[in-house]
């Protein structure tokens, strides 16, 4: 039991020193958690961040093309094939997934497919943010100014990884029937590394967002209003594609029965319909858009002009028109046009939103600039969406990227002045009867 001291004094020198027992600890923990707080945080060396994650982009996007190639080599030996030329084939057109022209014995193949040029940049660009957070680019001393030197060293050292990957595989690749420029490789991948992997390593350094907060806000509403409006064409893209081969089915199912492959084969095919659905997709925006695209140099497929000469035996490419549109079918022409009048509709609704009393220059000059950077973004993804399928007839395949950029510039500017302009009056009236 507890005694009390008969001392006064006597019990408060026992109280203090209970008290002073409570507070050695705590103490000790403070001063150890000053000390650990000043202690620098551990990071991974950057070389070996940069290796792992560039190492691990390259293995994620270039199984799926291993994948397809094993599968499509049923085509002609459903006993399968060598281990070898699986690995070279399959790097053959990983290498092409990344704009390497390769020189083959139909001369020179440079159609990227888009579907897997998509995956590989997405895991580069995760490479840059992986790599990036590694080397610790978005801490910094409390106080000290925001720099870009971390964020940007971890994107050229992904850079530098990709692009001794790259060489790598064109070594590897390389053998008789099929030949590539090493130097060409080498430069090709550090520019896609490094631009896909500083993206992702400025992303996680909060460079991005950054830049933006000091970019003006006419500038940001255009670039998302353009943005929204090339998507949106796009989308409707690959819907009239889908709709295409839907009604087609019975064409495309027999050129797959054509083949005469197991099932096996024919999941290598569709597999391969796959990867170039992006650019079927960019193909069918520039048909909606106007200009339309080539397939070779005897077919030619716009609204108004219809051509078609011998086409290699896609199903993808079943759905293809073969006379120019008639009937309901000029009614697809308005969707690039509905395509801008609903980012400009949501232009405006986000603006007034956050100001109601937002003059009229900056959303119409907003709306004028979506049409130039809508053009240009449709104009790069035609531009990728192209390239040879060999000599002669079918050296030049895609749209007409200069022709689409052009045409949806006015287009899109149009659409989203018309729109911005119309909801703008709505809103504010509903907002004065209110």
């Amino acid at each position: 039991m507890p005694t009390t001291p008969e001392d006064p004094d006597e019990g408060a020198q026992t109280r203090l020193a209970d008290h002073e027992t409570v507070r050695l600890p705590i103490q000790r923990h403070a001063v150890h958690g000053e000390d650990s707080a000043r202690r620098p945080a551990r990071r991974a060396p950057l070389a070996l961040a940069a290796v792992v994650n560039s190492l691990w982009a390259a293995v994620v996007s270039l199984v799926p093309t291993l994948v397809v190639v094993w599968l499509s080599f049923a085509l002609d030996s459903p006993g399968g094939a060598p281990l070898a030329n699986v690995l070279r084939l399959g790097l053959g057109g990983w290498l092409l997934a990344h704009w390497v022209p390769l020189q083959t014995g139909i001369g020179t193949v440079s159609l990227a497919p888009l579907g897997l040029t998509a995956v590989a940049a997405w895991r580069v660009y995760r490479a840059g943010v992986h790599t990036s957070r590694a080397v610790g680019a978005r801490a910094r001393p409390r106080g000290a100014p925001w720099s870009p030197w971390p964020a940007a060293r971890a994107g050229a050292a992904v850079g530098v990884v990709y692009a001794a990957l790259g060489a790598l595989a064109a070594a590897i690749a390389e053998h008789k029937g099929l030949d590539v420029s090493t130097v060409r490789v080498t430069l090709t991948f550090a520019a896609f590394g490094l631009v896909a992997g500083t993206l992702g390593a400025f992303a996680e350094a909060r460079g991005i967002a950054r830049l933006a907060a000091r970019t003006p806000q006419i500038v940001r509403d255009a670039t998302r209003a353009g943005a929204v409006a090339a998507l949106l064409v796009l989308g409707a893209g690959a819907a009239t594609t889908g709709m295409a081969v839907a009604f087609s089915g019975g064409d495309a199912s027999q050129i797959i029965d054509d083949y005469h492959t197991g099932i096996a084969g024919q999941i290598g095919l569709i597999l391969v319909c796959g990867f170039f659905a992006p650019n079927v997709t960019a193909w069918a925006a520039s048909y909606l858009v106007g200009p339309g695209f080539s397939i070779g140099s005897e077919t030619f497929i716009s609204a108004a002009h219809v051509s078609v000469g011998p086409l290699p035996a896609v199903p993808l490419l079943a759905g293809l028109p073969s006379t120019p549109a008639t009937g309901y079918a000029p009614l697809l022409l308005g969707l690039p046009l509905a395509a801008a009048m609903i980012a400009g509709w949501l232009l405006a609704r986000r603006s007034l939103r956050g100001d109601p009393g937002r003059s009229w220059f900056p959303l119409l000059g907003a709306a004028a600039l979506a049409g130039p950077i809508a053009g240009v973004l449709l104009g790069l993804c035609c531009a990728a969406a192209g390239g040879s399928l060999g000599a002669g007839g079918l050296a030049d395949v895609g749209p007409h990227s200069g022709a689409v950029a052009f045409v949806a510039m006015f287009m899109v500017s149009i659409g989203a002045l018309l729109s911005t302009a119309a909801t703008t009056l709505a809103l504010r009236a509903k907002r004065a009867r209110e």
